[in-house]
């Protein structure tokens, strides 16, 4: 939900990727004109009521953390936000790279967050990877 934008056949989904601060914050800030308040955190971990609302998510990865560490289902929840929340702005570290971690857990989230951020950029209209701030469309495009 939140502000109306141009429709592209329903579904105007943007997923924000990158390395952890490189900049993906603060670049969807300054050209989508988010204010804070606009953007859950999901390291807050937000009742899902709120994510299915939300203009912005940003730390998605925390979010699916906290449902691994809890037995939850994070592909279930990414697959209902895409389904009811499909213009919203989703900004998530990239965690698949570098060093496999040695916990069991560790390994398990990453997979999660990988397959989530798949499914994401499979529905999204828009995908923009983030590195030093400066932002490079993957998938659509900006206006």
């Amino acid at each position: 939900g939140g502000a109306v934008r141009e429709n592209y056949g329903g579904v105007l989904m943007i997923l924000i990727i990158g390395g952890s601060h490189a900049g993906k914050t603060e670049f969807a800030k300054s050209y989508f004109h988010l204010s804070d308040a606009e953007m859950l955190d999901g390291r807050e971990a937000p009742e899902e009521s709120l994510l299915m609302k939300a203009k912005c998510i940003r730390n998605y990865h925390y979010l699916l953390k906290k449902l691994c560490e809890e037995n939850g289902s994070p592909m279930m929840l990414t697959e209902r936000l895409c389904q009811e929340n499909p213009d919203c702005i989703v900004i998530t570290d990239e965690i698949g790279c570098g060093i496999v971690p040695i916990e069991k857990s560790e390994r398990q989230w990453r997979e999660v967050c990988g397959k989530s951020c798949c499914l994401l950029a499979s529905q999204a209209k828009t995908v923009i990877r983030v590195i030093c701030g400066i932002p490079t469309v993957i998938k659509g495009e900006l206006k």
